[in-house]
């Protein structure tokens, strides 16, 4: 994948106040470059359109933040639009006197002279951004948009899987291939459940063994699990991470019941589980929007991303209960009780995780929600996950959400999002509003 590249474009006009719009030029690429060493910056002020194009000559960028250093007519904002399409964030600065005196940058009205011809020029979604560098609210910004921006940009060398089909009604987590590949720029391929049984139904225990190994030190309480069961896990774990290693799969959503308990007799929910943590957003019930969730979470976060059912809310706590069969992440997994392994609460048969997760200060419930007519929209809302016990057999997070939960519970379920969420380490609904906005989506922020 070719590295991501922000740059910053500062343009302007010699006949305004120079000395103040170099201070700000200087204050601007170190603020920039705080925020982000890659950005490619120039070496000094475009004042004019000569000096513009020289250095779009040098650039491929996958962010544009567009400074107005001082005013400068709406030729400048056309010749970076008939060049690059991709997102692009104008900045306007704040005029640093106020005196009477000579208006010394005029930023402001350039940027409603550049945001028209952004308007005009192809209805092309873009951010914005008032203030002088350094302020708390700019350098926010200007964060959210980069870490976006990044997330766009590695989206299109992602490849997803889908293994298996969704379950009778939960038709939610379908995907089209061309409508990935057309929205989201991800490569979606797929496989037949029944492909990965059959290539784990003919590995040897030999074969076998380090998966065996992996999964005993990964976890506690592995060994009650009926031998059998232990060893068809290991046959099917190494069956997905070949598949996974082969064909440069970043994300999956596998189909789970009833295949594997009725053709295979051992639960895939350890697998995906074992996956998460290895850096392979891995959502089960084939939901190939939620595997697309965690992904865009984990990126952002670097950690792996809870997946579940809101299941439970509790008005007192201003809480809801998030959880699932037994798929959740190892490394998720309390300190006080490690990573436990149980059986699936319903077939009542194991390996699949069962614990409740470590509370995070911060934590983020984010879906890419599909609607009836093929358009997207983004669920998000913020919180922090509390230290709560495991709550049912399988895996639980409880988020305490800094909206009302009764009110988010019954509007969300009012806008018919599905039934499946990715929790996030971490506050990242700024980066994923800002995402939102590049791909010219709605965004439902409780």
């Amino acid at each position: 994948m070719k590295e991501f590249v922000p740059v910053y474009v500062p343009v302007g006009v010699p006949t305004f106040h120079l000395e103040s719009a170099q201070d700000q030029f200087d204050r601007s690429v170190s603020m920039l470059r705080s925020v982000d060493e890659r950005f490619v910056c120039p070496d000094q002020m475009l004042l004019t359109l000569d000096a513009l194009r020289a250095f779009l000559d040098t650039v491929q960028p996958d962010l544009i933040v567009f400074q107005n250093l001082t005013f400068a007519n709406a030729a400048y904002m056309a010749e970076v639009l008939r060049r690059f399409d991709c997102p692009l964030l104008l900045w306007t600065l704040r005029e640093p006197v106020i005196d009477g005196g000579r208006l010394r940058l005029n930023s402001l009205t350039g940027a409603y002279s550049a945001a028209n011809t952004l308007r005009a020029f192809d209805h092309r979604p873009f951010g914005y951004v008032f203030g002088a560098p350094g302020e708390d609210a700019v350098t926010a910004a200007v964060t959210a948009w980069v870490r976006a921006a990044a997330v766009k940009h590695a989206m299109r060398s992602l490849r997803m899987a889908a293994v298996g089909h969704t379950p009778q009604g939960f038709g939610f987590g379908r995907a089209l291939d061309s409508e990935l590949m057309q929205v989201f720029g991800v490569e979606l391929e797929a496989i037949e459940a029944r492909e990965l049984i059959d290539m784990a139904k003919r590995y040897t225990d030999e074969e076998c063994a380090d998966y065996l190994r992996e999964t005993e030190q990964a976890t506690c309480g592995f060994d009650k699990t009926p031998e059998a069961n232990r060893l068809d896990h290991a046959r099917l774990y190494k069956a997905y991470t070949d598949y996974v290693k082969s064909h440069g799969i970043g994300a999956l959503a596998s189909r789970c019941w009833p295949d594997f308990f009725t053709a295979f007799g051992t639960p895939v929910c350890t697998v995906l589980s074992l996956l998460n943590d290895l850096g392979v957003a891995a959502a089960c019930e084939a939901d190939i929007y939620g595997a697309l969730s965690m992904w865009v979470g984990m990126f952002l976060s670097g950690e792996p991303v809870f997946f579940g059912d809101p299941v439970s809310l509790d008005e007192g706590e201003n809480t809801v209960t998030f959880w699932h069969c037994g798929a959740a992440a190892c490394s998720l997994a309390r300190h006080d009780t490690g990573a436990v392994v149980g059986v699936h609460p319903n077939r009542k048969i194991g390996p699949a995780m069962d614990f409740g997760c470590e509370a995070f200060p911060a934590a983020t419930i984010f879906r890419i929600g599909r609607e009836p007519d093929g358009s997207f929209r983004f669920f998000i809302a913020e919180g922090e996950a509390l230290d709560k016990p495991k709550q049912f057999i399988g895996t639980s997070v409880v988020v305490r959400t800094d909206a009302d939960s009764r009110r988010l519970v019954e509007q969300s379920v009012r806008a018919g999002f599905e039934p499946h969420f990715a929790v996030i380490k971490g506050r990242w609904g700024d980066s994923l509003a800002a995402l939102a906005e590049m791909l010219g989506f709605p965004v439902c922020r409780y």
